[in-house]
């Protein structure tokens, strides 16, 4: 069996949720297991009404509930027909109104739980699966919808629930194996899922990808797809150089760096449960289903190039601390990293010396109490509006001179760098500059690494052809002389 992940541009409306539909058929022999997310943009409408109504705006929340209302209704309707819809938008309207009344709840106490916001955002999760599996099944396919809930279980960390493996993979078992069988289609949400006690939690932003991994070790697949509005992951993002180039295959350990530093195109935590049980992960486009897409193997072969693709990930802050020589013993390093856990920071890249460390996180955090603890350590300095550069390439750390050619391309620039990190797995380099030269950094490199790395590929290739034809005329004209 496969597990077929569809983001929420694929289900964005009745048309897309047909194309998926298409899709879906083209693999039944296959065994497909479908996971899908809220319709592109719900999500916002539902974190926008949550907040809303905890601001006791609740004519604004339920403007909002309205405008999503009407959405599913009328993809409803289109998707079925209006005859044939009335058990579809029957169950569309339990839901919202069940939203209603939590919106309802929120306003009058002022105050929006994690456990309630899981809550609300399960919505989108559920009436996009109900939906979708409705929609197959007027294509004449034996579709189910599953509730997630159900089936994956998590701990209780509220809008970043954890999975719990061995409970999970049990509850597939009991209710998905079953249908498969018997030939139907599984439709599932992704992003949602439930603690043992049954109370709704979701994975976190991006979850969906997450949830087709877990479905996908859990049943044991035979591979996982994610179906997006993208060929694949490319060599960088298009947005910024349209030379990027789509990669054929890549590692799971390079995926997961360029996930982690600003590669859109899949979460991070995606390829955890992927990793663990060895399932490639495909990467494709629901909007041009034909093109093969990026494989994600356990190990991909090295490309021609130094590096596999380089990633860009802004709103970065650096924070340093710097103390005298005395406190850099033993026992430092250790304070600095606990007061990081305690307020739940989490750092991107760390660069040490023996009177400083800097470590770079999310700049829309909120540090000003780490920051206070650190400064019981030394001084401590806090710069905003920086990028992280990721260049990410099996064995980076076995060809001589890349590091030195990365960064003279960077001094032709006149880019200055704040920090420099070559990751213990010896795949990656990154680096900490300006914000605002991010965007021309890549462009350097990736000309310098990708494009022309690309033209004297090709010149190497059409050497011999080149020279075989210059023999052969040479051949046809020694033979017209003698003739």
């Amino acid at each position: 069996m496969i597990v077929m992940k569809f983001g929420g541009t694929s289900v964005e409306n009745e048309k897309a949720m047909r194309r998926v539909g298409e899709i879906v058929r083209g693999r039944l022999k296959q065994k497909p297991v479908v996971v899908v997310s809220a319709m592109a943009g719900i999500t916002d409408s539902l974190v926008a009404m949550a907040n809303s109504a905890a601001r006791g705006a609740l004519p604004e929340a339920f403007k909002l509930l309205r405008q999503v209302r009407q959405r599913h209704v009328n993809v409803a309707n289109e998707l079925l027909g209006a005859r044939n819809s009335s058990e579809l938008r029957a169950a569309i309207q339990q839901q919202l109104d069940a939203l209603q009344d939590v919106l309802r709840g929120v306003a009058a106490l002022g105050e929006l739980s994690a456990r309630t916001m899981d809550n609300v955002l399960a919505t989108g999760e559920v009436l996009s699966s109900q939906m979708v599996a409705a929609g197959f099944r007027a294509m004449g396919m034996e579709s189910v919808h599953v509730d997630s809930r159900r089936c994956v279980v998590t701990d209780g960390n509220h809008t970043k629930a954890v999975p719990l493996a061995d409970a999970t993979n049990e509850k597939l078992r009991q209710a998905v194996r079953p249908l498969l069988a018997a030939g139907k289609v599984p439709v599932m949400g992704g992003f949602i899922a439930a603690t043992e006690d049954g109370v709704t939690t979701t994975l976190g932003r991006g979850g969906s990808d997450f949830s087709a991994a877990i479905v996908g070790a859990g049943l044991q697949a035979r591979r996982i797809e994610i179906w997006t509005d993208v060929d694949g992951m490319m060599t960088t993002d298009p947005r910024i150089c349209p030379e990027a180039q789509k990669i054929d295959v890549i590692g799971f350990d390079e995926a997961s760096e360029l996930a982690y530093f600003g590669a859109k195109v899949l979460h991070p935590a995606t390829l955890i449960p992927a990793v663990e049980k060895d399932i490639p992960v495909y990467i494709l486009n629901s909007r041009n289903p034909r093109n093969k897409g990026t494989c994600i193997r356990r190990h991909a072969r090295p490309g021609g190039n130094f590096f596999r693709a380089i990633a860009l990930k802004k709103g970065a802050r650096v924070i340093s601390v710097r103390s005298p020589r005395m406190l850099m013993a033993h026992g430092f390093l250790r304070a600095l990293f606990e007061a990081f856990d305690r307020h739940a920071c989490v750092a991107d890249l760390v660069s040490t010396s023996e009177v400083s460390v800097s470590v770079t996180l999310d700049g829309a955090r909120d540090v000003s109490g780490l920051v206070r603890d650190l400064e019981k350590l030394g001084d401590v300095s806090v710069e905003d509006k920086k990028a992280i550069v990721c260049l990410v390439g099996e064995d980076i750390s076995g060809r001589v001179g890349v590091a030195a050619k990365v960064f003279s391309l960077m001094a032709e620039g006149n880019i200055n760098l704040h920090m420099i990190s070559q990751g213990a797995s010896e795949i990656n380099i990154s680096f900490v500059l300006e914000e605002r030269d991010g965007a021309d950094a890549v462009k350097r490199l990736h000309r310098h690494f990708f494009e022309r790395s690309n033209v004297a590929r090709q010149k190497r290739a059409a050497a011999p052809m080149r020279d075989s034809a210059l023999a052969l005329m040479n051949e046809v004209s020694a033979q017209s002389g003698v003739a």
